[in-house]
């Protein structure tokens, strides 16, 4: 399934590891996974603290090309409570009842709800939200850094890996020349949330069922899964024991 992506605003740069920046038009396809029940060969991403959601869908009846071709629909999430808001009627984008904003061509460009952020849905509201990432398994990733690293490091957005430059990074590589996106592999997301509070996040897969390796272009899509885990005592620990795989 092909799709336009439309024009996004750049990202900053982090220091640990380039950071991801979008923008400019292109034409991307993605498909899409989920992962009900763990099947023989397949990760299991629960590790008993952690919120694992499959199969979250995107704005699945937009299409890219063609007459009716229009905007994704953007739709927010909550990572305190799971609560999805897909029409603002439902929601005030500049309340703190949401964290990351899934925008754009199959709702692959993420924003995190910062009320200074010009780029960021929640501009002039009250969300602190902010993100920087890290090379590393999801359960290596054990301590948040402190609000300076946020500062200095945030990025606007995460989604295409390695465009408009080199050292831009993101949560996904897209292969030009067979239009499948494939999630980042042990890279991992710090995510201080729009009330403040410290999380980590992996985006496991956008096509459905979750899939090891897509070559369908017309695989459903966009349709998430992903986990993440919320140190709700205001600390910045983020450890979380193994899953099994």
């Amino acid at each position: 399934m092909y799709f336009l992506l439309y024009k996004l605003l750049p990202l900053q740069h982090l220091p640990v590891k380039p950071i991801c920046m979008i923008g400019l038009v292109l034409i991307v396809a993605f498909s899409s996974c989920k992962k009900d029940d763990a099947t023989p060969g397949t990760p299991n991403y629960e590790d008993g603290v952690s919120t694992v959601v499959y199969d979250l869908a995107g704005d699945t009846t937009t299409t890219v090309g063609g007459e009716n071709a229009q905007p994704f629909k953007t739709f927010y999430y909550s990572l305190k409570t799971s609560a999805v808001f897909r029409d603002t009627t439902d929601l005030d984008p500049k309340s703190l009842s949401w964290d990351l904003a899934f925008t754009g061509v199959y709702n692959s460009i993420i924003y995190p709800n910062n009320g200074i952020a010009a780029s960021s849905p929640g501009y002039g509201g009250e969300g602190k939200a902010a993100i920087v990432y890290y090379d590393a398994a999801y359960e290596d990733v054990v301590l948040a850094p402190d609000n300076d690293y946020f500062t200095n490091n945030s990025l606007s957005f995460i989604g295409w890996d390695g465009y408009p430059q080199p050292y831009n990074t993101g949560w996904y590589f897209y292969e030009i020349n067979t239009h499948i996106a494939t999630p980042i592999k042990n890279r991992t997301f710090v995510v201080r949330t729009a009330e403040g509070k410290y999380a980590k996040l992996e985006i496991i897969n956008i096509y459905k069922g979750n899939p090891a390796v897509v070559t369908d272009l017309n695989w459903p899509t966009p349709y998430f899964t992903f986990r993440y885990y919320v140190q709700e005592d205001g600390s910045r620990n983020l450890y979380t024991p193994p899953a099994t795989y």
